[in-house]
């Protein structure tokens, strides 16, 4: 068989774990697509005859990409206001080139739970967690990925484990309640359905900008279901769903920088009781987000 027909033939085989690897590293189906096709530009422009173990090889070689891509978010991170935004999965219809299906197995097996606390791992700390406990890669194979040790790359993995195990989460079924809520709620906000607005709404509910947000939108603290409805009536246009220090709420980014946060607190009852905006540069830059897509 032709070389270049082989290795086709192996990629398209490996696939479906090398998308799995990327996704768990960066968060983001995006990205991890991105990854997954650099891999294959990497392969075609390499010579593999000696390579024993091709599996193994395109497994490194996303990791090694993942990694970079990571360090270079963390980065950006550092400049003000700037933000990563990773996304749970997102399922696509058949025919634009992905397995709705394997889609669907993909997101089911990495909860938005998880993906919040995997925010929370440095790039090193994150590789060795995924490659190691999820997908049972050797500390040996790691290590040279990571420019480590192996006694070093396990104790990164260990002190990943511990920080992933140890951090207090929203449980997915809480997430999954919450999302639902507020979908609800920027859905009808969106559409202009004041009656729908008005369904998800406590009577008591609070709308709480700080003094930033209030100025920008020439509005301060508002009380009531009425009041608040009308408030974000046919607006929240730019707003998109996200997990905002474990909660779900919503942010606005505008040419890639964070701008608003809105904290939902969502009751018992499936009914918004406070809105909380906040647009204060300094405390946005203490969040820790999440996107979440349609």
């Amino acid at each position: 068989m032709d070389e270049k027909k082989w290795q086709a033939e192996k990629f398209e085989a490996n696939r479906p774990h090398l998308r799995a690897v990327a996704y768990r590293m960066l968060g983001s189906r995006t990205e991890a697509e991105d990854a997954v096709q650099e891999t294959w530009l990497r392969l075609v422009r390499s010579d593999t005859s000696d390579v024993e173990n091709l599996s193994g090889w395109l497994t490194t070689v996303t990791a090694r990409i993942c990694l970079d891509l990571l360090r270079s978010r963390k980065s950006r991170r550092e400049e003000p206001l700037t933000i990563h935004i990773p996304e749970p999965m997102v399922l696509h219809e058949a025919g634009n080139g992905t397995d709705p299906e394997q889609d669907a197995l993909l997101a089911d097996s990495v909860g938005l739970a998880l993906l919040v606390v995997l925010e929370k791992l440095n790039p090193a700390e994150r590789l060795a967690f995924v490659l190691h406990d999820m997908f049972d890669v050797s500390f040996d194979e790691i290590a040279p990925i990571l420019g480590r040790t192996t006694v070093a790359t396990r104790q990164l993995a260990s002190r990943a484990r511990r920080r992933v195990q140890d951090t207090p989460s929203a449980t997915e079924a809480d997430l999954t309640r919450q999302r639902h809520v507020v979908d609800a709620f920027f859905t009808a906000s969106r559409h202009g359905d004041m009656q729908a607005l008005l369904a998800v709404l406590d009577p008591e509910a609070v709308f709480r900008p700080d003094a930033v947000a209030a100025r920008m939108g020439s509005v301060s603290e508002i009380r009531g279901r009425a009041d608040v409805a009308k408030t974000f009536h046919g607006r929240a246009q730019a707003a998109r769903l996200a997990v905002i220090n474990g909660a779900v709420g919503a942010i606005v980014v505008i040419g890639g920088q964070l701008r608003i946060a809105l904290h939902f607190t969502v009751g018992e009852d499936g009914m918004v009781t406070t809105i909380s905006a906040m647009a204060d540069p300094e405390e946005l830059r203490k969040l820790e987000i999440v996107l979440i897509e349609p």
